[in-house]
């Protein structure tokens, strides 16, 4: 055991979305309880390829006593992991993502859209809006560069479902951050928001929710976080029914409250 470079993953910055385990070639990370971890510091050869592929920078290289890199331990572990049958080295691939696949690799979205699948309704053929993804909040890592330059949408799911003009008003431009503000950790969104919004300073923050009680901890989520970050930040807050529509729209173009309503 000698000093070397080796990675280090800081835990609480780690949201398990397994970016880096896919971008590792050596095999030398893994996702356990959540978590992304170096299973063996003879795997790890200490460059680094990880590092560009975290969306929260999570993690670091450090200098420390550690294991020697083994390109020889490195070869045989690649090959059993090959040797395994394949539904084994399908099953290895969904625990090495937080959610079971690759929909946590961020990307910019190029307009292209595959046909439906036969006997689904088109709906008109309606194109998408969709610019990015991850959509998902607690996927989105805060540096994301979709969310640069760009207005930010906290989106409550069942707003989505409800609203049936979504792409043509919401969506189309904007960036787009989701989840359910009933069911979710408000707290953990709370952290994860300001993040967003700290990093990328977005003008407006367009909160989508429903007509529930349950939905306006949304427009509270997004109302402290605003706060917390201050600027300029205009906060609009947009009630869709349950019948679909848009029963109220407002402004508010400071966190302190200056407020009026959307005439429509």
């Amino acid at each position: 055991m000698s000093k070397r470079d080796i990675i280090e993953i800081d835990e609480d910055r780690c949201t398990g979305c397994g970016l880096c385990i896919t971008a590792c070639a050596e095999g030398a990370l893994a996702l356990v309880d959540g978590k992304a971890k170096l299973i063996s510091e003879t795997y790890c050869d200490g460059l680094g390829a990880c590092l560009s592929d975290c969306p929260e920078g999570a993690i670091t290289i450090i200098r420390r006593e550690a294991d020697p890199f083994d390109e020889g331990a490195v070869k045989k572990h690649l090959e059993a992991m090959d040797d395994r049958p394949a539904e084994q080295q399908h099953h290895h691939h969904e625990e090495s993502l937080a959610c079971g696949c690759q929909g946590s690799h961020a990307m910019e979205l190029s307009g292209q859209h595959t046909a439906p699948a036969a006997g689904l309704t088109t709906m008109g053929n309606t194109p998408s809006t969709l610019g990015h993804w991850p959509v998902k909040l607690k996927l989105t890592g805060p540096s994301s560069p979709f969310l640069k330059d760009r207005e930010l949408v906290l989106l409550a799911d069942c707003a989505a479902v409800a609203y049936p003009n979504l792409h043509r008003d919401i969506l189309a431009g904007r960036a787009v951050v989701m989840g359910c503000p009933k069911f979710d950790d408000s707290k953990d969104d709370l952290e994860r928001l300001t993040a967003i919004l700290t990093e990328a300073m977005p003008a407006t923050l367009s909160v989508v929710y429903m007509e529930v009680p349950c939905c306006h901890g949304y427009l509270r989520l997004a109302w402290e976080a605003a706060a917390r970050v201050g600027g300029n930040i205009s906060l609009r807050a947009v009630m869709i029914g349950r019948g679909g529509e848009i029963l109220k729209e407002e402004v508010f173009h400071n966190p302190a409250g200056e407020r009026a309503e959307v005439a429509r």
